[in-house]
């Protein structure tokens, strides 16, 4: 069997971390460590860290469930593209909304969708709870801002 190069190894990792506050900080050092060694490009990562503590700050936040559960975040970089999922044990799926200038939280959403090139919902096909993930183009001067998958496009001023 010939070697297997670097390049053609699966870029898809997953990583699982209690509902705690912190996690959400410890989801954004794994990341930025995986892109370095995926080889991201730096503008790249800091969106994608960014989204990724968005998403790992509300599963934190308004997954109200029993104590134990874990958040789950799942990496993936497949052609030309970086795709974050972050699972919780919530079913109930995100709304976005308008926040006010008083409102002290509600701008996570928006910001996913005006940086992200797609996002989504949706509930899990086995298990309990949902997953809300988004991509990126992992090159980004090939912004093409069309709507992959999923119920939401954003990004390029949409």
């Amino acid at each position: 069997m010939p070697p297997t190069s670097a390049s053609s190894l699966p870029q898809d990792i997953e990583w699982r971390l209690p509902r705690h506050a912190r996690s959400a900080g410890r989801a954004r050092a794994l990341l930025r460590e995986q892109a370095t060694s995926w080889k991201l490009p730096d503008e790249v990562t800091d969106t994608a860290v960014l989204l990724l503590s968005e998403l790992m700050t509300n599963a934190y936040r308004h997954a109200k469930v029993s104590p134990g559960r874990e958040i789950r975040t799942r990496c993936l970089v497949e052609a030309g593209r970086l795709r974050i999922e972050v699972t919780d044990a919530n079913g109930t799926l995100p709304v976005v909304r308008e926040a006010t200038p008083y409102d002290e939280t509600g701008r996570g959403l928006p910001l996913v969708a005006a940086l992200a090139d797609t996002w989504g919902a949706e509930p899990r096909t086995c298990g309990v709870g949902k997953t809300v993930w988004f991509e990126l183009p992992t090159d980004q001067t090939d912004r093409t801002c069309e709507t992959t998958t999923g119920p939401h496009s954003g990004g390029c001023g949409s």
